[in-house]
């Protein structure tokens, strides 16, 4: 007995909060909302602990956790602070592409690549051009800032296969979600809830896709062996 709760259970218990923070943004329930936020990436990362992932991966989570909470303030410095803690979860993020992607064999091709590069650059030019006039002054630097590393990571994902691909695209999308809301551009009905699901979503596939390309790359001679 290690006296670590199983993999399993901890899974399941951010399943609950991910479903119980939904409900309270639907529900309108902020103190809902301020309980069950702060409790969803130390449950993911403390899932990928007893899965023995890699310390950075659950960096990567802990430093969500620490925008997920700074975002719960509603004041222009505690956005900045929690942005660039989630900052600091991309680089994470952008390390293990690099470590994992270069063995896992899902880069594909050079045209592969280049298309791929190309259609996230127009996205990341595309989105800062369009926000760029309805942010306020002092937001525009550090979005576009934030917003080439959050592309950046969303582009590494790539290399770990389709799971963590989409974690990135999820990634983008709920934070220029959150970008168009401080550019107070028209948003979509439960804006918070639609920018959580992505989130979590994201959260989760990314952290599945390093897992899973973590297992593979930890046995090359297996690999060897087939060849």
């Amino acid at each position: 007995m290690t006296g670590r709760p199983p993999p399993g259970l901890l899974l399941g218990a951010f399943g609950v909060a991910a479903l119980g923070d939904l409900v309270a943004l639907l529900a309108d329930s902020g103190p809902g909302h301020a309980v069950f936020k702060p409790l969803l990436m130390p449950l993911l990362a403390a899932y990928v602990a007893t899965r023995k992932g890699p310390r950075l991966l659950i960096a990567a989570l802990l430093f969500g956790w620490g925008g997920d909470t700074l975002l719960l303030f509603d004041a222009e410095p505690a956005f900045l602070a929690g942005m660039g803690s989630f900052a600091a979860g991309h680089v994470c993020y952008l390390v293990l592409f690099k470590r994992y992607g270069e063995r896992f064999g899902e880069t594909g091709g050079y045209a592969r690549r280049a298309v791929l590069v190309a259609a996230y650059a127009l996205a990341l030019i595309g989105t800062v051009a369009l926000l760029w006039p309805d942010l306020p002054a002092d937001m525009r630097g550090p979005v576009a800032g934030y917003s080439v590393l959050l592309t950046a990571m969303a582009l590494g994902a790539t290399a770990l296969g389709v799971t963590a691909a989409a974690g990135g695209a999820l990634f983008l999308l709920s934070d220029t979600l959150i970008a168009t809301g401080v550019a107070d551009w028209p948003q979509l009905p439960r804006p918070d809830f639609a920018i959580m699901l992505t989130y979590l979503a994201a959260q989760a596939l990314l952290t599945r896709g390093v897992l899973r390309a973590g297992r593979l790359t930890s046995r090359p001679a297996l690999s060897t062996a087939k060849r």
